[in-house]
């Protein structure tokens, strides 16, 4: 799932919360919400752990993420 739809599927304030939970402000969750900004790699372990899975390193850096975690190269996607 994007970051977009994560937010927007949790109640008012999660934004908030999750740039608490990943030490960040949050005008960056709001940059990378709308796709202005990509999240950097080393914040994207942390949104994944903070949202259980329900945002994945691939879901944040789809374009990148085989650069920076070749692990999940071969990680079979359930959709």
């Amino acid at each position: 799932m994007d970051l977009k739809s994560y937010l927007e599927s949790k109640p008012r304030g999660e934004a908030k919360r999750l740039a608490d939970a990943i030490k960040d402000h949050p005008s960056n969750i709001s940059l990378w919400k709308s796709g202005r900004k990509s999240v950097p790699p080393y914040k994207c372990s942390l949104i994944q752990l903070v949202t259980n899975g329900a945002v994945t390193r691939k879901d944040l850096r789809p374009l990148d993420y085989r650069k920076h975690w070749p692990e999940l190269e071969d990680a079979h996607d359930d959709n």
